[in-house]
């Protein structure tokens, strides 16, 4: 076959070329364009570079067009660094459904009950030479240590919190955790977030504990009404008791005041009919008069009009012209 193909070379040479020496540099010229093309690499927007020389680190390129020498002298490895990576733990997604593991996803809580979760953790490489030399699989090391450290975290939680309102604290303690671990292991990897997918009892007992969820609610709805009515009774008997103290210190002021008024005037008048009797008491009478006739329908004469009272005008029908 290899004699054929140099047959074949041959006859496509022209004969200046000189026959064996033409197909020896052309020959030449082909491995010459293939190391060539060997040296030259792109490396994406969203990739590193990392360059081995004879299997050995050698150093880390960025974004571009990069060089190095030919293989297999130099090799290169093209990780994804700006790309994030998802790994389902509990159940796995397949076309048109979701598929349960509960090898995986069924924890101890912190009360030693048992919950089924299913979460999601996103992580992206952030030292792309750790991350190919440090750890030989890394999407099976992140999963095990997600799962280990979604364990720990629910192995300190009791059931209810974690059904319900310690979801957010699970998801960062699990993430604080996890990454704790993979530091450790110097992959360098970043675990960039972890969300709970879903949290509920195990099958077998869901029903039963929906039943006590419903329980929950109905016992925190009687108690939300029976504060709501407290708040609304209290502040208004407050108010009404509040209203009462008021008036009944108004009521007391004005008393005291008009005692006190009434004491003060008495002892003035008495100064004053100390001071002089006769006068305090005509002032009493003419008081009194004005007091009593103030109200009543009278008619004053003069007693020299008509002669001393005698004559017609007395008769007139004095009232009556008044009225």
């Amino acid at each position: 076959m290899i004699r054929k193909g140099q047959d074949r070379v041959k006859r496509m040479v022209p004969k200046r070329f000189g026959g064996g020496r033409g197909v020896a540099i052309i020959v030449v010229l082909v491995v010459l364009i293939v190391l060539a093309s060997s040296m030259v690499y792109q490396v994406n927007p969203e990739q590193q570079a990392v360059v081995q020389r004879f299997g050995e680190y050698v150093r880390t390129e960025g974004p571009g067009l990069r060089f190095k020498l030919p293989d297999p002298i130099e090799t290169v490895s093209l990780p994804a660094v700006q790309r994030v990576n998802r790994i389902d733990i509990g159940f796995t997604q397949q076309p048109g459904r979701i598929v349960d593991n509960p090898d995986e996803s069924i924890m101890l809580t912190g009360d030693e009950n048992l919950i089924d979760i299913d979460f999601t953790v996103l992580w992206r490489i952030s030292n792309a030479r750790d991350y190919l030399f440090n750890i030989r699989d890394p999407e099976e090391t992140v999963e095990v240590a997600a799962e280990s450290a979604m364990r720990e975290i629910i192995g300190r939680t009791d059931i209810q919190p974690a059904l319900t309102e310690a979801r957010d604290l699970i998801q960062a303690q699990t993430r604080t955790n996890l990454q704790q671990i993979i530091d450790g292991y110097q992959a360098g990897i970043e675990i960039t977030e972890v969300q709970l997918q879903r949290v509920d009892p195990p099958a077998p007992v869901v029903d039963a504990f929906n039943d006590v969820q419903r329980a929950r609610q109905d016992q925190q709805r009687l108690r939300n009404q029976a504060e709501a009515y407290r708040n609304d009774i209290i502040p208004r008997a407050r108010g009404e008791a509040e209203r009462l103290i008021q008036e009944a210190s108004a009521y007391r002021e004005q008393i005291v005041a008009q005692a006190v008024g009434e004491a003060d005037r008495f002892l003035n008048v008495l100064r004053s009919f100390e001071l002089s009797p006769e006068v305090t008491t005509q002032r009493f009478y003419i008081e009194t008069l004005e007091e009593v006739l103030r109200e009543t329908n009278k008619v004053i004469i003069d007693g020299d009009v008509g002669g001393g009272g005698g004559g017609v005008v007395p008769y007139l029908p004095l009232n009556e012209l008044r009225r």
